[in-house]
């Protein structure tokens, strides 16, 4: 073949897919990674698939493996528009390991996937040091993931996140609705912001009705209208742990899409209900915000966002001072929002009363 006729052939580089950044990118991600390794975690970066020592989990008697994935929604235009990468995977984490701990369960390790229509390999390494970084705080290990370059298909600049992960909890340490009874109390934990669901609504009521730009002051933010939104979702996986050690959990719900009722009444047994009195606190500003600016009825704005709840824990009456003692110690602002009733009339398993804190 003449060096003409190569050098006008078609190539992977013609097609848009940069091996050499993708290459670059795993060297720049590689610091990061390691920060996530927990004693089980074999081998390096850049194998075929992760490696988690399974003899780990001879100690248990039953040991029930935990597994959940998802991804961060259209957070990530606000990340991209934004220019600011090196969050995002912290919301990431949040999402998979804060769902695996909902049953008790202690999280393993996560795997990630990351999309993007061309690859810069500073962003992406901003992105896995994100990931990275909410590993660490969820007690979990990074132990591999992909990123695809998918030219045509996405812009340059555009990117989403995914990932799953892998736990592990004592068959007789299940936590789930059998273990609920009436009389129990709902603690509910606060969420740092928006968290990852509802930036449709957001994104559709604030930027594109409102018009209004990300770098806008808010005085009620103290910041700007970007910077609140960008707010990492809390992980609350090691607090919830730390949770189950000190007193009689006897269930958790992740408030994520859907909102607080809809995610509480998930792991609400059929014959009980929960009540959720809204007069215990107050919604951050943001929530009014886009309440007020897109004329969004109330009922609407709970089905969508979690209104500043971001984890539930459902105790024993006894239990409830214990419990928001140890969530107290760990830095984590809690309190008791509501209590298990039987179910009667109700035709759902949780719902919201009374009128919230101004």
């Amino acid at each position: 073949m003449s060096e003409t006729h190569a050098a006008s052939g078609a190539s992977y580089a013609a097609a848009g897919v940069d091996i050499e950044a993708g290459d670059r990118a795993v060297e720049l991600m590689k610091e990061w990674v390691k920060k996530t390794q927990r004693p089980e975690v074999l081998g390096g970066l850049g194998g075929f698939a992760g490696l988690f020592d399974a003899s780990a989990l001879k100690r248990y008697e039953r040991p029930l493996l935990a597994s959940a994935t998802d991804g961060v929604g259209t957070k990530v235009d606000i990340a991209r528009q934004m220019g600011v990468y090196d969050t995002i995977g912290h919301d990431l984490v949040a999402m998979v390991m804060d769902d695996i701990v909902v049953c008790g369960a202690e999280p393993l390790f996560m795997t990630d996937y990351i999309c993007v229509g061309k690859v810069h390999p500073e962003r992406v390494a901003a992105i896995v040091k994100g990931i990275a970084e909410g590993c660490v705080l969820a007690g979990t290990a990074l132990v591999g993931g992909e990123t695809a370059e998918h030219p045509g298909l996405l812009g340059p600049d555009d990117f989403d996140v995914a990932g799953a992960g892998t736990g592990v909890v004592e068959a007789d340490r299940l936590l789930g609705p059998d273990r609920i009874r009436t009389g129990d109390t709902v603690i509910a934990m606060a969420a740092s912001g928006l968290h990852s669901n509802g930036y449709s609504l957001v994104r559709h009521v604030l930027l594109e009705r409102a018009g209004m730009a990300l770098d806008t002051q808010i005085a009620e933010f103290g910041r700007t209208l970007g910077e609140e939104l960008l707010e990492p979702t809390k992980i609350y996986s090691l607090d919830c742990l730390a949770l189950t050690r000190t007193t009689d959990v006897h269930a958790f719900s992740h408030v994520t899409g859907g909102g607080l009722a809809a995610n509480l009444a998930r792991v609400i047994p059929d014959e009980l209900h929960a009540i959720v009195d809204r007069s215990t606190w107050t919604p951050a500003p943001v929530f009014d915000l886009v309440g007020r600016t897109g004329d969004v009825e109330l009922l609407e704005l709970e089905k969508t966002l979690n209104m500043g709840v971001g984890m539930i824990a459902i105790v024993p009456e006894e239990a409830s001072d214990v419990a928001l003692a140890t969530l107290a110690d760990r830095g984590v602002e809690a309190w008791v929002a509501g209590e298990i009733t039987d179910r009667g009339d109700h035709a759902t398993g949780a719902e919201l009363v009374g009128a919230y804190a101004p």
